[in-house]
């Protein structure tokens, strides 16, 4: 097999933080791919799967994270977006075991600023921080709105043809396969960072939705409601307050942005994938 950069002989031993979630699980398919050993950190532990170990325990409580780390030789971070950045002890622990980190972060982070636009990516540039002052080098992948979040759409697009909620600023959408390409780059070989992991094109709410509907040959609309309103709903739909409150705040807060890179091609040799392509590719999803 190629060199991996990491042990210089037989499989990597990676370990996956969010392994459930849409990107861990495109990362954790990748990696068994390039035969890399796979163990998963996750809350609860799932049925058997073949390739993978599966580690039960919460990233927040240093013991767990200390014995999931054994003989591993690189972790993809995802931080929790419920949980603020937690104390010392976890990320010491990475720290410790000086395995390679590979960090999703958010491409929404002014590094300039004494606070950043909304609670999620604040997370963010504090769990950066945390990992750098833990004396760790980590590759910070800082993602774009991710494709995958428009699965959210699905329930309301089973009974009309509207999609109505909070309107976002306009951004890069970039599919969640791209960045996991990404991450698997940035995990088996030498990188440094951070990159801005980005779709080839800027895109608002109604555009995701109109290019949803040519793909399922709909003709589907985007309709924005009042924050308090997409608040009520999506508590109403059994989400999480804090996640609700955290989205409303994105929602009212973060900026647009108007750019675009090719840090996806530079880590995985092509360029990025385009929403329309997403839509296709998941439109079965929407039926």
């Amino acid at each position: 097999m190629p060199d991996t950069g990491l042990t210089g002989f037989g499989r990597p031993s990676i370990l996956v933080t969010g392994a459930s979630g849409n990107l861990g699980r495109e990362v954790v398919d990748r990696l068994r791919g390039r035969g890399a050993r796979v163990r998963c950190l996750v809350r609860e532990r799932p049925g058997p799967r073949p390739g993978v170990e599966w580690a039960a325990g919460d990233l927040t409580d240093p013991a767990t994270v200390r014995a999931a780390l054994a003989g591993v030789d690189a972790v993809f971070l995802i931080w929790p977006m419920l949980d603020s950045a937690p104390a010392h002890d976890p990320v010491a622990e990475l720290a410790a075991a000086a395995p390679r980190v590979v960090y999703v972060s958010s491409t929404a982070i002014d590094d300039e600023a004494e606070r950043q636009s909304d609670p999620i990516v604040q997370v963010h540039a504090d769990m950066e921080a945390l990992l750098r002052n833990a004396g760790l080098h980590p590759v910070v992948l800082r993602s774009d709105t991710l494709a995958s979040n428009a699965r959210g759409w699905a329930p309301q697009l089973r009974t009309g043809d509207v999609v109505s909620g909070p309107d976002f600023a306009r951004t890069a959408v970039v599919d969640e396969r791209d960045v996991a390409d990404a991450a698997v780059a940035a995990l088996l070989a030498p990188h440094d960072g951070p990159y801005l992991l980005t779709g080839p094109e800027v895109l608002g709410r109604a555009d995701q939705v109109a290019l949803l509907g040519a793909a399922l040959r709909r003709r589907l609309r985007f309709r924005a409601v009042a924050a308090d309103l997409a608040r009520s709903r999506m508590l109403a739909d059994g989400r999480p307050e804090r996640l609700v409150d955290a989205l409303v705040a994105a929602s009212l807060h973060r900026p647009e942005s108007n750019r675009t890179t090719d840090h996806v091609e530079r880590l995985t040799g092509r360029p990025p994938r385009d929403f329309a392509t997403w839509a296709l590719d998941h439109a079965p999803e929407f039926d």
